[in-house]
């Protein structure tokens, strides 16, 4: 708490920075974390809370009363003010409630309008305020009115000007960098139309996939994109920052998927919630190696007879989900970042399948030579040089099929996908290498 204080003192109110807050009440323990909230100011308590990890929102709503929370959403930008409600609720709906009915009627009508999006549409992320002129409106008209409202401070994070009709329709987008150089005695219009640069807008649809709004921002290069209607109405804007916070939400939770977690339940306190949805995930895993065992199981009575084989055999399925594992982690990464299309499936496959082949004949090499010396069987070191090219070739072709097949079939590429290709990876690899031991060595 000291350590707060000590920042706090030494920041001027303009200097001070709610990450930074954030990180210094993550190292308090919670009796400290109680009194050290209390002493952020009320201004940046929103964003505060915001920067902090979903665990930490219940001790900052357990410690401050309806008004400081209602001041907290208050100074919160549209699309910020929106997540906040929607963590409060979370932790608490009377509470929840009782401050949207403290707020004033602007700030309860921009909330519930975006409140009124799904969570997966682009009108879900965006913010309300957006500097706005007319097409004849005259240029030092316009720049006098954006300082005016910036010494006011009811804009933040502004780059571009939105040119709008009589009707609110979007026509252009105009960076502040070049609506300095306009000539000031002018319209917008006249500017613009002489100008030898485009003005075109890249806009989003407020009914978009915000998966789609992601990749126009990384294709584009964007620090912020205008987001209209179906009838091409201005209604908010997205900003990088947004798109940032998204892509490390899809990142996690597609890391999740592919440990067989849920992201929701981790970031929840309750340990009950979590060991429920990890049990699921190793239910499904017990009942596939139950598969992989029963397939050892049909060759007990070579296994029996050749005790190398129960010593090397795990090596060979081991191989095989690593190797499988690598491909299925870079495929449904490019998918997720838009790198693989329909016409790129064949050769995503082949180039895995070929990396995995490359790779099985260096290490079908290298462990024939080990088994040979090992157990002084020449004839070991082919067979299990033969099963691990098998389990390799094999791992890089489902590796990088199941997550392109559950895409074509609209599942999440992540889910389930591990599981799916260890249980591949073990079959495949023990029944390889059993197989050729009963047929070349027996």
């Amino acid at each position: 708490m000291k350590k707060l204080n000590k920042y706090l003192q030494s920041h001027n109110a303009s200097e001070i920075h709610p990450a930074e807050i954030a990180k210094i009440l993550k190292g308090l323990n919670d009796k400290d974390f109680s009194e050290a909230i209390k002493l952020v100011p009320n201004d940046l308590v929103g964003d505060v809370a915001l920067a902090l990890p979903d665990r930490y929102f219940d001790d900052v709503v357990e410690n401050l009363s309806v008004d400081e929370l209602s001041h907290a959403v208050s100074e919160l930008e549209s699309d910020d003010q929106l997540e906040f409600m929607q963590e409060l609720e979370d932790v608490d709906e009377h509470v929840a409630s009782k401050v949207f009915n403290t707020l004033d009627a602007e700030d309860k009508q921009e909330i519930s309008k975006l409140k009124k999006y799904d969570e997966d549409q682009a009108g879900a992320y965006m913010q309300l305020e957006v500097f706005t002129a007319n097409e004849d409106e005259i240029v030092q008209n316009v720049i006098k009115r954006f300082a005016h409202l910036r010494k006011e401070n009811e804009l933040e994070n502004v780059q571009n000007l939105f040119i709008v009709d009589k009707n609110n329709k979007l026509l252009y987008t105009v960076g502040l960098d070049d609506l300095l150089i306009f000539d000031f005695s002018k319209t917008l219009r006249e500017n613009i139309e002489t100008s030898e640069d485009s003005f075109e807008p890249k806009v989003a649809k407020d009914s978009e996939d915000i998966k789609a709004v992601v990749n126009y921002f990384k294709e584009y290069d964007l620090s912020v994109m205008p987001v209209v209607n179906d009838a091409g109405i201005l209604v908010g804007r997205i900003t990088s920052d947004d798109i940032y916070d998204i892509i490390n939400e899809h990142a996690t939770e597609q890391m999740y998927n592919l440990a067989g977690v849920d992201d929701e339940a981790e970031e929840d306190e309750d340990v009950l919630k979590a060991a429920k949805k990890r049990a699921t995930w190793l239910g499904i895993n017990l009942v596939t190696a139950i598969a992989a065992s029963l397939v050892i199981g049909l060759f007990a009575d070579t296994i029996n007879s050749m005790v190398a084989l129960a010593v090397l055999m795990p090596i060979v399925a081991s191989m095989g989900g690593n190797a499988g594992t690598q491909s299925l982690t870079v495929v449904v990464r490019q998918l997720a970042l838009g790198e693989i299309s329909n016409r790129d499936a064949f050769r995503t496959i082949k180039k895995e399948v070929m990396i995995s082949l490359m790779n099985g004949l260096l290490f079908a090499i290298a462990m024939g030579i080990i088994a040979w010396i090992w157990f002084h069987i020449p004839l070991l070191g082919m067979v299990i040089g033969l099963s691990m090219i098998i389990n390799l070739l094999m791992a890089g072709f489902f590796g990088a099929m199941i997550p392109l097949v559950l895409k074509i079939l609209g599942i999440d590429p992540a889910i389930g996908s591990t599981v799916i290709l260890t249980t591949i990876t073990d079959i495949v690899g023990f029944f390889s290498f059993l197989a050729l031991a009963k047929y070349i060595l027996l």
